[in-house]
């Protein structure tokens, strides 16, 4: 087994959205990528601080609020790093970003709104963030996924990347470990943003898994060597 609720591992909690906290077992920062308004997506205000908060733009409410995580953690703008060379370090973790746009028929904006994919090393485990693309990869964002061993996946369709759109992602770079997220739930539930079967249907039953928890630790030795799904469930 690649993973476990509980074990002295690579922490990964999901809040909901596209929210994740990840934490280190070895010396490192922990790190929460693209905090939400809580009121805007319907989760859970996150209560947890970190030593580093990444967003993927700072004019995205779903996507940037830094300012709502406790504490004094260090903040990152991907889309600024991927504006300024694509590689910068902040709280001692070097993050590699590249510019991406907003789904083209964004019903909020009449201009796509820019944001950064963004990517880190922790515990020696490659981890790609999707931040708010909304349309096909071009070649040049394909190719900054290579590599890939967990990819935090916009798998809800509506408002993102359609979902051919990111099989075609991950079919070129099949990331050993896919984590769905910004898909409808319960709790989140846009009339048109699709449920995660929709996005399950593209796999084999036997390569998807089920957390039923919103927090996994990850074994770096036993990741797959294939591409399989891991689907948490948020934190309450």
């Amino acid at each position: 087994m690649y993973f476990e609720r509980v074990n002295d591992r690579m922490q990964i909690t999901w809040y909901g959205h596209a929210a994740f906290r990840l934490t280190p077992d070895t010396k490192g920062p922990s790190v929460i990528c693209d905090p939400y308004t809580p009121e805007g997506v319907g989760y859970r205000p996150i209560g947890e601080s970190a030593d580093l908060v990444i967003i993927s733009s700072d004019d995205d409410s779903a996507h940037c609020r830094a300012d709502l995580i406790p504490g004094e953690p260090a903040v990152l703008n991907a889309l600024t790093v991927a504006q300024s060379g694509g590689s910068a370090e902040a709280a001692g973790l070097r993050i590699h970003a590249i510019e991406a746009a907003e789904w083209d028929r964004h019903p909020e904006h009449e201009v796509p709104g820019q944001n950064g994919m963004y990517r880190f090393e922790m515990d020696g485990i490659r981890v790609a963030h999707m931040g708010d693309v909304g349309n096909p990869l071009t070649p040049a964002q394909m190719a900054f996924f290579e590599d890939v061993d967990v990819l935090l996946a916009l798998a809800g369709g509506y408002l993102t990347i359609e979902l051919p759109d990111l099989m075609a992602l991950i079919g070129e770079v099949r990331p050993k470990l896919i984590i769905p997220m910004h898909f409808r739930t319960l709790t989140y539930k846009p009339r048109n943003t699709m449920w995660i079967e929709s996005f399950l249907n593209y796999f084999e039953e036997q390569d998807v898994d089920f957390a039923c928890d919103s927090t996994i630790r990850l074994f770096r030795e036993n990741i797959p060597e294939t591409p399989r799904v891991m689907v948490m469930t948020h934190a309450r």
